[in-house]
């Protein structure tokens, strides 16, 4: 029993059960050595002591191991753990095609095309090493969350050299080839026919064929033709449409030769989608099949008279016996048949005195070559209705004196051909429910036929949404009409991606058929990069192609703020300063002669220091010796002429002009400063190397003042910033924005340092 935290191979901790398949369950591990995730593949417990399935389990590996290749999942070991085979391979974080199928319902040409080419350059790196999957199917290949299309299990590959293959190791019957269900040689091609069912599954939504039992689907893979896909799909590309027929034909050497050819033609399909590119080789002249109705069946027997009353059973008659019957049986009324066929089985008395009394050795020759005659008119008989069947012959060649069942098939077959000759057009029928189609269809006597349902948010339910055969095509009387009928607008359940990856998010809500718009915000509990929420929240009924929107965190928001230096700068300019950046200011006084009066002096927390909003710091402003500079008498209308500190002509030392002197030079000295920034950014976390904007945010006199830095470049990171604040606001916010998809979005934030210079 494998649980989750075991060890397996001293080296692999299992971490959870990821899926079951028909012999093992795959894990999700850590791999301890290397310290990389891997993807552990064990073999059932009730499979353990079947040494054939330990060897299918065992060739997987052996098969998978020489492979490399970017479309094909590696294998990085294989071991046994006290009776625990096991395969360690690449761990593919995605879904199934499968599964991706289920959730689109049908893939867009181009998505479909793309995925085809990926698992083809996979086979054809399998084939070129001698290698033969057998079992390709939505199943075994998984796409990862970068979009990467990988191949999987290669559990009942062979070398191409085995001639042939078993029912136990046939892959899964929908997908099987023909050669594959009849238990013959399988090889490359057979793969190609696998891959041609999987591409049509893709661009439909459903398998070519289905049924009850496994049996029923294997024998419609021998005996049915496809249906084009384009029945079901009637926008389906032309070129694309005949690549799906070329690749599934019964008959392996109409198919492609190789990987290579169908890679060619599957990248041309989307250059040329509507091209006529793709060579069908023609089905032989022996090879066409005539369907001959109950009544000609009949026919043919009735102008055959009595050919078919001999039995098959009469092993023991000798040949002399036979002409005579035969002879006995033209002339014997009908209803002597029974009774004759009896005597003929059982009563050999009878037949030994019918031949003693019988006509003369001559005649009886005669008679046998004339039956010859009359057997060699039926077949020339036959051979002409066939070849009228097929059209090889025109209806004008007949004779008057044919025979009358000849007539009656060139009768039968002239009507028919009149139908067919007479033309209609098709009418629109889009829009219409199916009774009213069917009503305007049968009128012109053309037939109708469902070709498929579709979601569609324009078409109510109920109602057709397309037609295969376009408005206005010219086609024969008694055409049928294939039509996609509506199933009204897609619900879809939001899926729950909160917690998961950016990237996870997108490729899980893209899947289910919705579009995404990316947002982002703080947040204290989600790890940066992951999602907080989605707009609709999980579990919601949306539309097909509806947006949601998702909230990426951006971690936690930086609250605490750097103490700048404000020793040595005014009372006020400090206060401000401290104010800005949300910190409570508590002044004190002192005296000291290192600063000039009224500047600080000294603060209770050091510069530099990170600290959270609204704590308290105290400023100690110096009071000095030094009287403050008095104003300016003229601008002071409270200081009158004479009084002390008024007078013009002096002051108390009676020498004003120094003093004014100096006032004027540190006014100007103080104009002449700047507040600025010249702080080293790195390289944010989620950059992808889009085009940027740089904003400073800067809280002035209480209100958040912000200006654009850098707009739209691609700088190289770290990065200098270098810009002018405010005056007096020593710090502030850099945020950093990426272009994306022609819009700006937040993906980093930084706090910087202003020095006044």
């Amino acid at each position: 029993m494998i649980n989750e935290g075991m060890l397996i191979g001293e080296r692999y901790e299992i971490l959870g059960l990821i899926g079951s398949g028909g012999m093992a369950d795959v894990y999700k591990a850590r791999d301890s050595k290397l310290n990389r995730l891997v993807a552990v593949k064990v073999l059932r417990q009730e499979f353990r002591m079947d040494k054939t399935f330990v060897g299918k389990f065992q060739k997987e590996a052996q098969a998978a191991a020489g492979l490399s290749h970017p479309n094909i999942v590696s294998v990085y070991d294989v071991g046994e753990d006290e009776n625990a085979n096991f395969i360690v391979m690449e761990l593919v974080e995605g879904i199934t095609l499968k599964d991706y199928i289920k959730r689109k319902k049908k893939l867009s040409v181009r998505e479909a095309t793309s995925i085809a080419i990926q698992v083809s350059l996979g086979l054809e790196a399998a084939h070129k090493c001698g290698l033969v999957h057998r079992d390709v199917k939505p199943q075994n290949i998984m796409i990862s969350t970068d979009g990467k299309v990988k191949l999987s299990d290669f559990g009942i590959a062979r070398a191409a050299s085995s001639n042939t293959i078993s029912s136990n190791v046939m892959g899964s019957v929908h997908y099987s080839s023909p050669e594959q269900v009849r238990g013959g040689f399988a090889n490359a091609q057979s793969d190609i026919y696998s891959l041609g069912i999987t591409l049509y599954e893709m661009v439909t939504g459903r398998v070519p064929f289905d049924g009850d039992t496994s049996v029923s689907i294997a024998i419609k893979h021998l005996q049915e033709e496809i249906v084009p896909p384009n029945k079901y799909v009637p926008d389906l590309p032309y070129s694309l449409n005949q690549i799906i027929l070329k690749c599934t034909q019964k008959s392996v050497d109409r198919r492609y030769a190789s990987m290579a050819d169908l890679i060619m033609d599957l990248k041309r399909s989307l250059v040329d989608p509507n091209g006529n590119f793709v060579e069908l080789a023609p089905l032989s002249s022996h090879a066409q099949t005539i369907m001959l109705s109950k009544a000609e069946m009949e026919a043919i027997q009735a102008a055959s008279g009595s050919r078919y009353d001999e039995d098959d059973d009469d092993d023991e008659e000798d040949e002399d016996e036979r002409p005579r019957r035969r002879r006995a049986s033209r002339y014997e009324e009908e209803d002597e048949r029974p009774r004759r066929r009896r005597s003929n089985r059982y009563d050999d008395e009878d037949d030994e005195e019918e031949d003693e009394g019988g006509i003369s050795g001559a005649l009886e020759k005669a008679m046998t070559i004339g039956g010859f005659v009359i057997g060699a008119i039926i077949i020339i008989l036959l051979v002409i209705f066939i070849c009228r069947a097929a059209g090889l012959f025109g209806m004008g060649d007949t004779k008057e004196n044919s025979s009358s069942v000849v007539s009656s098939f060139s009768v039968a077959e002239q009507s028919h051909q009149d139908e067919d000759n007479e033309k209609v057009t098709v009418p629109d029928i889009t829009g219409k429910t199916v009774s009213e189609a069917q009503e305007i269809l049968n009128k012109l006597q053309l037939g109708i036929a469902k070709g498929g349902e579709a979601a569609s948010d324009t078409v109510e339910a109920g109602h057709i949404i397309s037609q295969d055969l376009k408005e206005g095509t010219t086609v024969a009387a008694h055409s049928t009409v294939y039509y996609v009928i509506s199933t009204g607008v897609a619900d879809i359940t939001v899926p729950d991606v909160t917690g998961k990856s950016q990237t996870v998010a997108e490729t899980t809500l893209k899947s289910s058929g919705l579009e995404t718009k990316v947002t982002q915000e703080n947040s204290d509990t989600v790890p940066i990069g992951d999602v907080i929420r989605t707009n609709p929240t999980a579990g919601t009924e949306v539309s097909t192609g509806s947006t949601v929107e998702v909230v990426v965190s951006l971690g936690k928001e930086d609250t605490q703020v750097e103490v700048p230096n404000v020793i040595g700068v005014s009372e006020n300019t400090a206060k401000k300063t401290l104010s800005n950046l949300n910190l409570t200011v508590v002044v004190d006084t002192g005296t000291s002669t290192n600063v000039k009066a009224g500047e600080v002096m000294a603060q209770s927390i050091k510069a530099g220091t990170k600290v959270d909003q609204k704590t308290e710091i105290t400023i100690t402003v110096n009071s000095g010796t030094e009287t403050p500079e008095d104003p300016d008498p003229v601008d002071d209308p409270d200081v009158a002429p004479g009084e002390a500190g008024g007078n013009t002509d002096g002051n108390a030392n009676g020498n004003t002009d120094t003093t004014a002197g100096e006032a004027d030079g540190d006014e100007e000295q103080t104009e002449n400063k700047v507040w600025a920034c010249n702080q080293r950014l790195d390289t944010p976390p989620n950059y992808s190397g889009g085009a940027i904007r740089l904003t400073l945010s800067q809280v002035v006199d209480g209100q958040t003042v912000e200006k654009t830095v850098v707009e739209n470049e691609t700088p190289e990171f770290p990065l200098t910033f270098s810009t002018e604040g405010a005056e007096g606001v020593s710090v502030g916010t850099v945020y950093v924005y990426e272009k994306i998809d022609g819009e700006y979005k937040k993906i980093a934030k930084y706090t910087v340092p202003f020095e006044e210079y």
